[in-house]
This record gives structure tokens, C-alpha cells and sequence, in this order.
């Protein structure tokens, strides 16, 4: 939403294409109602328009990658296929990241399939001159709780924040990360939108605050309101216990990154990101906290926590 919104403040004129069952459209923009998947709709759709930039954010397999050359090929200047920076080589080789840092991340599926991605794309570039941006976001965040276990579109980790009970943190907490504001990650993207220099290149897009992932969940237990209670568990030990946690942490958020944002700072000079993240948390968590409906507890993220942690406990 945050890049929408910028969107059309820079006057741009903006079009969604989304299935538009539940979606939140900005005031000033254009609704293109389909199934990106019902490829003949969206073929009468787009046959009056063309475009300086398409944006697909929700591709995650080359098969949609090719489904959207043969939409788009002759219908856009620009590109742009929303990555993720966890693309990028585990265990690192350098402990600064940079965009020719190597992409391979054996642990995590969705990973190797934006890879596969990247690969189907650079290969429509070299050979039909396909106009490609790649962008690489890390954990982003703006109504959403940014941690790996018990968080995102829920209030779970606040409620057990709020009422004492514990929250696990990965490894010591020691390791590194950053985490980006969307009003922060939109300077940057935006920017990138009908670049023509842009074509062919990759870029991540991130904030340059690097905290530890204590320093992370201490601020967000600030923003709460209380002390968080902490437990310490190894990630390979979370990771075998629930398969899902194997790629998010040991293929991504176990691992310390640094990333450079020197590239994306020299194409797009108005591009610097300036809300620490425990400003922006507190931010959100008041968002949760406007509308009751919004303070959704998951009783399956709760269940799963108590299970770990007692588990991992016993003696």
C-alpha cells in the first residue's frame, strides 16, 4: 500500500489487477478486475493499454514468470519482479551482501523458486530483450508484526507479550538483521519505476539499521508495553521441530546480513530510508490496536510455542 500511495503522489497514473475480492483500493487509482491466471480475460483487459512499468508482486515460479511474457511482452516498457534478498547464497561467503553477491539458498524452497525466477527472466532479457528490473526486498514491514515465530498479520506475539508469557527468539539473539519500513522501501522503489538504466539490473532495497535480533523483539516488547520473558532456542532445533522454520530461519533470518545499499542509493539519490524500526513498530502496533477486529490471536502459533518450549524444557 505504501508504494501505491507514493505512487500516485509522484502523479503517476496507477492500475491494480487483482481478482478484487478483497481488495483496498487507493483513492485515485485504476482497478483492472481478473485472474492473472485467466490469461484470455486479461488478454481483453490489457488490449488498450500500454504501460511505462508492470509490477508483479505475487510471481513465485518461472511458470508465472513465462505467463506474464506472453501478457506483457508487448505491453510494457519496464518489468519489475519483486525477488527476496534471502535469494542470496546461505551460508554467506562475505558477510556483506551487495546485489552480485552469488544466489543459493539450499534450505529454503520459496527461495531456489524466486531464483528459478531470476533465471527465467534473465534469460527473456538476453534473448528477446525482454525490459527486466528485479528487486530484492528483506523483511519489510508496516501492519504487520516483523518477527519469525509468532508474528505477521496476527496479534498473537503482543497478547503473549502483554499478558507474560514467553516468546522464543532464534539462537542467542545475537545475530544480525534488518528490517525495513514500507514508507521506506516505496522511496526506493518507486524511484526504479520507468528507470530507463534500471533495465537489466537487480537491486535490494533495505534500511541501514542493523540491529540483533534481541535488540528487535526488545523493541518490540517496548512497544507492547512490557518486558518480554525470552527463551533461547538453536534454530536447527526449531527448524526440525516444525519444517517451516527450516527455510525462514536457517535459509534466512538465522543468518547475520549487512546489506550495501550503495546501488540502489546511486540510481535512485532520493532513495534513504529514516524510520527506525522501533518507531515504526510502535507505529503498527497502535495500528492493531485502533480496531479490535484487527487483535486476531492464532491459536495454532500459540500451540505451537507452548509445544517448543515446553519440549525443549524438559529435561
Amino acid at each position: 500500500m505504501a508504494s501505491s500511495i507514493r505512487t500516485l503522489k509522484k502523479g503517476m497514473d496507477l492500475y491494480l489487477l487483482t481478482r478484487g475480492n478483497h481488495v483496498n483500493l487507493p483513492k485515485g487509482a485504476h482497478l483492472l478486475k481478473a485472474d492473472i491466471n485467466d490469461v484470455s480475460k486479461v488478454k481483453k483487459l490489457l488490449a488498450d493499454h500500454h504501460f511505462d512499468a508492470v509490477v508483479n508482486w505475487v510471481a513465485f515460479k518461472p511458470d508465472d514468470i513465462k505467463r506474464d511474457f506472453e501478457l506483457f511482452k508487448d505491453k510494457t516498457d519496464q518489468y519489475i519482479f519483486i525477488s527476496s534478498a534471502s535469494c542470496y547464497q546461505k551460508p554467506l561467503s562475505h558477510p556483506v551482501i551487495t546485489e552480485s553477491t552469488p544466489l543459493a539458498n539450499p534450505f529454503w524452497l520459496y527461495s531456489r523458486e524466486k531464483i528459478a525466477c531470476e533465471d527465467e527472466l534473465l534469460s527473456l532479457y538476453r534473448s528477446f530483450n525482454f525490459p527486466i528490473t528485479i528487486v530484492r526486498p528483506s523483511l519489510t514491514y508496516d501492519t504487520v508484526i516483523p518477527v519469525p515465530i509468532g508474528g505477521w498479520t496476527d496479534y498473537t506475539i503482543i497478547d503473549r507479550i502483554k499478558k507474560g508469557k514467553p516468546i522464543i527468539i532464534h539462537g542467542d539473539g545475537t545475530s544480525l538483521w534488518t528490517i525495513t519500513h514500507a514508507s521506506d522501501f516505496a522511496k526506493g522503489f518507486v524511484g526504479l519505476l520507468g528507470h530507463q538504466q534500471a533495465i537489466g539490473q537487480s537491486f535490494h532495497i533495505t534500511s541501514d539499521e542493523i540491529l540483533t535480533w534481541n535488540q528487535i523483539y526488545d523493541a518490540v516488547a517496548m512497544a507492547a508495553g512490557k518486558p518480554a520473558k525470552k527463551i533461547f532456542i538453536p534454530s536447527d532445533y526449531l527448524g526440525a521441530f516444525d519444517p517451516d522454520l527450516n527455510g525462514s530461519l536457517i535459509g534466512d533470518k538465522a543468518v547475520s546480513t549487512i546489506f550495501d545499499n550503495s546501488k540502489i542509493k546511486r540510481f535512485v539519490p532520493e532513495f534513504n530510508a529514516t524510520i527506525r524500526f522501533k518507531d515504526g513498530i510502535r507505529d503498527t502496533i497502535q495500528w492493531f490496536e485502533q480496531k479490535p477486529e484487527r487483535m486476531v490471536m492464532d491459536p495454532k502459533k500459540n500451540e505451537l510455542m507452548d509445544q517448543i518450549i515446553q519440549k525443549y524444557n524438559r529435561p
